[in-house]
């Protein structure tokens, strides 16, 4: 049974005059000195709960110190993503290993803060990658939940999403590219598709590269060259800029 993104509204916890402390993302986790990767609870939109996974690495690169909420996550097709738009609203999927943390939580989390976007891959031949951009938000559902990226920054995996900046997102049911024809029906997948990707880190989990039908599987087509190719796993994950 999938693990619910989603929990029952609760009070904050009132203990004389003092409130317990609520964190709104994973940095906020970080920096009350929790430093082990792992399963946390956070409050992107006030007192509703959510589960995240908070990736909390400390290698003395100042983009992956601690603090990074993975939102979007891939490694070994046991959640199936081609899903309506009320699930990508909301989020999904089990957040021990694959899910999406749903598009208004990431509209709740870019609206407040500024974030900084890594996006982490490897093949199935152990090669692994990565894209860093500096800037990364979520519009309101008003606007489609489009997506705002840029700034960026090489990690041997090239630029497969500057493409889809001012996008917006685009699943089976709700048909917002710029194409006459539906993306997500033809690429299996939901995204901030434009005419159509350049990426498709939601379409489906293939065994590495399957030419099959085109460009359906885990593609990043700037690291691999080759849209038949599937990525064995890939995660997006974002960190509040102090």
């Amino acid at each position: 049974m999938e693990m619910m993104l989603f929990l029952a509204v609760l009070l904050p916890v009132v203990l004389g005059s003092d409130c317990k402390f609520m964190s709104f993302d994973c940095s906020d986790v970080y920096n009350s000195g929790e430093t082990v990767s792992g399963i946390y609870t956070i409050y992107p939109a006030g007192d509703v709960p959510v589960w995240v996974y908070c990736h909390m690495v400390s290698d003395g690169k100042d983009e992956d110190n601690g603090g990074w909420t993975v939102f979007q996550r891939r490694m070994d097709g046991s959640v199936n993503f081609y899903r309506p738009w009320n699930q990508y609203k909301r989020g999904f999927g089990n957040v021990e290993s694959e899910y999406w943390l749903g598009l208004e939580n990431m509209y709740q989390l870019t609206r407040n803060r500024k974030y900084m976007l890594k996006v982490d891959m490897e093949d199935f031949e152990g090669r692994k990658g990565f894209a860093l951009y500096s800037s990364f938000s979520v519009d309101c559902e008003c606007s489609g939940y489009k997506l705002q990226v840029s700034g960026f920054k090489n990690g041997g995996a090239g630029d497969s999403l500057t493409q889809h900046n001012n996008q917006k997102f685009s699943t089976f049911d709700k048909d917002q590219d710029v194409t006459e024809e539906s993306c997500a029906k033809q690429y299996l997948g939901a995204f901030w598709y434009k005419a159509c990707h350049t990426t498709n880190p939601n379409g489906v989990y293939l065994w590495g590269e399957d030419a099959t039908h085109n460009a359906i599987g885990i593609a990043w087509g700037a690291w691999k060259e080759n849209y038949a190719i599937s990525m064995k796993s890939i995660s997006m994950k974002i960190k509040s800029i102090s």
